[in-house]
């Protein structure tokens, strides 16, 4: 309980320390925003700060804050203070610097950024890779919302019904302007999120009080933790919680809408602190369920989900924070599909002033979607296989991202290592994990190599882009 507790304060603690340091370093200053130089009625909207911080919010607190570490608290209690150290110095962090360098650029999406930064050949590569992470998200963030929905009611099978309802709303919101849909729903998801979240905090707290060993690692516990290296595969598992590359695909449709750059700490920064407080409450709750019923550290997380609400919040309060839960990955996957939209267009060329050049970029869009949907469904292992290169598809982005954060720091000759340190960690992470992992190791395809071998070639290619990363940015300036 101590520890859980202690955690929450860690991240409060650095928002207003850790938080305060990078906002010195990035110095917010009175510039027009690009809301204001580009003002285009669709994407580029001032939109109030208040509405801006939940978008935020929701954009990145996909099902990975749930879900992940539902997943995460197998690992043990270390993981109540993994979450927000890693949250402070590394996902925060991120998030910030992303939303941050859109800003500075006219709202420039992702793969501009990395163009600019990291150079055309890693540009090429990146622009693909992260359209092939966004359909898996988009993919993902539809599964998980409509199983949830199919199991409020088990005698009524619904799953393709919720499936297409929430696709259909995806495509709907990416192709309206920004404050039309996004703008006007999003207030009420978040009310709906943060109420449920903290309803669990707040029975949690009573509970864990007056039975302490409900957040300990009790034998029962012990006996069905996850055994595999808590690096790499912690950090794969829970992503939103601690840090996510997905973060920088979202920065730049708040960066389009900010009114001041001096609404950056808390909107990027301090959304993420407010995702792992909720990631901490999560991971909470799923280690007291499991305490409490040993037999559920076998069960798939969606269904511990359920009984986690249903045993702290009864049948009635219970659905309706599964409905936040459900909020959480249908606000994600929407700004996903949306982000998509703007990336691909931006790499081609083609405004998207008009909605039948919106409508153009989306239709095979939706037709990639269509076809992992359907694939994903024909059995448990092919979703786990989506889900799994969804998790280490998303770090992989989260390292290159500060990598060029790295870059764009040192050009204006600033504070490089806050970015290089998490980045030369995170791409430590995603390359021990590719080359360890294998089917006997219980993941999918991978090298497969001893442990220390993987741990020994990461360092090397850690260190190797650390390098790389800061002599392009001392060979430049910023234009």
């Amino acid at each position: 309980m101590l520890l859980f507790l202690f955690g929450i304060i860690l991240l409060i603690a650095g928002y207003f320390t850790y938080g305060k340091f990078i906002e010195r370093i990035l110095a917010p200053d009175h510039r027009d925003t690009p809301a204001k130089i580009h003002h285009d009625g669709v994407d580029f909207v001032v939109l109030p700060h208040w509405k801006n911080m939940l978008i935020q919010l929701l954009n990145i607190a996909g099902i990975g804050p749930v879900i992940g570490v539902i997943l995460g608290i197998k690992f043990g209690a270390i993981t109540f203070l993994i979450i927000p150290v890693g949250n402070v110095i590394g996902g925060a962090v991120h998030d910030f610097l992303s939303g941050m360098m859109s800003l500075r650029h006219d709202g420039a999406n992702l793969p501009k950024l990395i163009r600019m930064t990291l150079g055309e050949i890693y540009y090429h590569f990146f622009s693909i890779f992260v359209i092939i992470l966004l359909l898996l998200v988009v993919a993902v963030f539809i599964n998980i919302p409509a199983q949830l929905i199919d199991g409020l009611n088990p005698t009524i099978h619904i799953f393709w019904l919720a499936v297409g309802a929430i696709f259909l709303y995806y495509i709907i919101a990416t192709l309206f302007p920004v404050d039309k849909i996004i703008g006007s729903v999003y207030p009420f998801f978040g009310a709906l999120l943060l109420i449920g979240t903290l309803m669990i905090f707040a029975v949690l707290l009573g509970e864990g009080f007056q039975r302490p060993e409900l957040l300990t690692e009790s034998a029962s516990f012990k006996a069905g933790m996850i055994k595999e290296p808590i690096i790499p595969v912690l950090f794969v598992t829970i992503a939103c919680g601690i840090i996510s590359g997905f973060h920088a695909t979202q920065s730049p449709i708040i960066a389009r809408t900010m009114e001041s750059e001096y609404q950056g700490r808390s909107s990027f920064y301090g959304m993420m602190i407010v995702e792992g407080v909720i990631a901490m409450i999560w991971a909470a709750a799923g280690m007291a369920i499991y305490n409490l019923f040993p037999s559920m550290m076998q069960n798939n997380p969606t269904s511990v989900l359920l009984k986690i609400t249903d045993y702290f919040l009864g049948s009635q309060m219970g659905t309706v924070t599964v409905i936040g839960v459900i909020v959480l990955a249908i606000t994600s996957g929407d700004t996903a599909m949306r982000s998509m939209r703007l990336s691909l267009a931006e790499m081609c060329g083609i405004s998207q002033k008009s909605f039948s050049k919106r409508l153009m970029i989306c239709l095979p869009l939706i037709a990639i979607v269509c076809g992992l949907l359907a694939w994903s469904n024909i059995s448990a292992k092919t979703f786990g296989q989506l889900w799994n290169y969804f998790a280490w598809g998303n770090q992989v982005l989260a390292a290159s991202t500060l990598m060029a954060a790295t870059v764009w720091l040192v050009m204006q000759r600033k504070a490089g290592w806050v970015a290089v340190i998490p980045g030369m960690f995170m791409t430590f992470i995603v390359v021990s994990y590719i080359l360890w992992v294998s089917p006997k190791h219980g993941g999918p395809v991978g090298v497969g190599l001893p442990l220390q071998i993987a741990y020994a070639i990461a360092g090397v290619v850690s260190l190797a882009f650390a390098v790389w990363a800061y002599r392009r940015g001392r060979g430049k300036r910023l234009q």
